[in-house]
């Protein structure tokens, strides 16, 4: 089997001022989070590595993961920001792509006042240049975000997209629809690709089971095929309901049960795949 890589997980050394969306039912995540933490959590599973994720809109942030990546080998990868809109754009790709380990993009979308703002010209020009250099893009969005990105990733069918967290879906109230019918559509471009990660957050924090995700799941696999789907923790925002081993046990065994001959793909391989790791 290859190598198991966790698609999805952070670091940040804490500051109020820095991560203003770290609220007191979030208080658990006022502190650091750094990879000598995560690196036995990932041992003790028998994972690989992980991607590191953004969590914060500024190039010091992707300067500093980076730098992370450079000192700890189970880094498969930084998924940094970038301004999109800059006229800077190419000087900045330039300046991260120099390290190799630099493999994609995220820009909260979902915080943006506009929902449509990844239609914004601007934006897709940036998009267009991401392509140029061969890096894809991390959506990360809720529900009502999806059609916008069902046209976003239309008009660019040659630049790869992950959603992350599935898109959100309401799991703590059980909404499926018009998730389901919108995620069908957005499965439906062959550029595009899902995380299984952030799920624990979305449900209820304390009461949840894991037959609660199984109809997401089973969604999010019959529309995007186990070719496209990939693993991941959402770590350390992921604690504030379970532990690490938990969470990834969640799509561990749905895999398992469901798609066991795709494991080393769900697994490792489609992040791989992915990511050019």
């Amino acid at each position: 089997m290859g190598m198991k890589i966790d698609s999805h997980q952070h670091f940040w050394m804490y500051t109020k001022e820095e991560y203003p969306w770290i609220n007191e039912e979030m208080s658990l995540l006022k502190r650091d989070f750094l990879p000598n933490e995560l690196e036995p959590l990932l041992n003790k599973i028998g994972f690989d590595g992980s991607i590191a994720v953004q969590a914060r809109q500024c190039l010091e942030e992707t300067r500093w993961l980076l730098g992370l990546s450079n000192k700890y080998s189970f880094i498969k990868g930084v998924v940094g920001w970038v301004d999109l809109c800059s006229n800077e754009l190419k000087q900045q790709l330039d300046e991260f792509t120099a390290n190799p380990l630099f493999k994609g993009v995220r820009h909260i979308l979902q915080d943006e006042f506009e929902d449509q703002y990844m239609l914004k010209e601007q934006f897709q020009k940036g998009i267009k240049l991401l392509g140029d250099y061969g890096l894809p893009f991390d959506l990360l969005i809720y529900p009502r975000h999806i059609p916008y990105a069902v046209e976003l990733v239309k008009k660019f069918p040659d630049q790869k997209f992950v959603l992350n967290h599935i898109g959100k879906p309401d799991i703590k109230h059980k909404v499926i629809m018009p998730w389901k019918e919108n995620i069908q559509r957005l499965a439906e471009r062959d550029n595009t690709y899902v995380k299984i990660s952030g799920l624990v957050t979305e449900a209820d924090w304390n009461e949840w089971k894991e037959k609660d995700f199984k109809v997401y799941l089973d969604v999010v696999f019959d529309a995007f095929g186990p070719e496209r789907v990939m693993v991941g923790s959402d770590w350390p925002v992921c604690t504030l309901s379970e532990d690490y081993a938990a969470t990834i046990d969640i799509a561990v065994n749905y895999v398992n049960q469901y798609a066991s001959k795709y494991e080393p793909h769900i697994l490792g391989g489609n992040c791989g795949k992915f990511y050019s790791i």
